[in-house]
């Protein structure tokens, strides 16, 4: 009996001096322990520079971000490994089988007004080769450096793109292109498409010049409130950029494809 009180005495002085270095109210239990997790601007390497960078591509992805006009100085590699690796391509893929699913899904009302709404920019072309010369979206954007890539006309195809795009074709829907790009460039991006396979199109929209200083958002919402004015129903849209997407007269389902490298408002 003896040896069990010196115990209980012994346990009872050791837990009454920890709580006592808490805090000197008995009746409060201590503090407990509480993760700190490093906010962004805190400087990390290694795996915490994927993290944090996969954790930003998510963010830009979901439109989760302020507007923004480069990619994190920390995140070039990360993005430059993405858009070059499989998982890019993967993504890509995976969008054009979601929309080609849907796409097949649509009952259509048989009077030739179902359309599918496509962005050309990264949707349909890559300018993948223009971000490779130019930091992968780490670099400003340059207007006029831009403006000479698409005047060359040498754009690749996205192969999910092209792929989506011979799909809805197929299926019997008309096919608007709505893109930014500006009016002055229309034969460049006639040739360029045709190259890349794309062609039997019903509609090319570019930005005319008094469009030019339009957020991208109220340009192509502009554009998709006159195609419903037509008659025309809106069942598909594909876009890299949520402003291709968002606004008035949106389509049945939207497609976002992936784009980490520029942000267009």
């Amino acid at each position: 009996m003896k040896k069990i009180c010196v115990i209980f005495l012994v346990v009872s002085f050791f837990f009454s001096s920890a709580c006592s270095d808490e805090t000197s109210d008995p009746y409060l239990l201590p503090k407990p322990s509480i993760l700190q997790y490093p906010s962004e601007h805190e400087k990390v390497d290694g795996e915490e520079v994927n993290l944090y960078c996969t954790s930003w591509r998510f963010a830009a992805e979901t439109n989760n971000l302020a507007p923004w006009s480069t990619i994190p100085a920390e995140c070039a590699d990360c993005v430059k490994d993405y858009v070059m690796g499989r998982g890019y391509a993967i993504d890509l893929e995976r969008v054009s089988e979601e929309a080609s699913i849907f796409a097949s899904s649509v009952e259509f009302s048989g009077d030739g007004k179902d359309i599918w709404v496509f962005d050309i920019d990264e949707t349909l072309l890559s300018n993948l080769p223009y971000y490779i010369d130019h930091g992968f979206g780490l670099e400003l954007f340059d207007h006029s450096e831009f403006d000479k890539w698409v005047e060359r006309g040498v754009a690749p195809a996205i192969a999910p793109g092209l792929k989506l795009y011979q799909r809805v074709i197929d299926l019997g829907y008309k096919i608007f292109l709505l893109t930014g790009r500006k009016e002055t460039h229309r034969l460049v991006t006639v040739e360029n498409l045709i190259n890349a396979g794309f062609q039997n199109w019903d509609k090319l929209i570019l930005r005319s010049p008094d469009e030019q200083h339009k957020m991208a958002t109220l340009y192509k919402s502009g554009k998709r409130d006159e195609m419903v004015k037509e008659g025309y129903r809106i069942r598909g849209n594909s876009g890299d950029q949520w402003s291709d997407l968002l606004g008035s007269s949106i389509s049945q389902r939207s497609f976002k494809l992936p784009n980490p490298m520029y942000y267009i408002p």
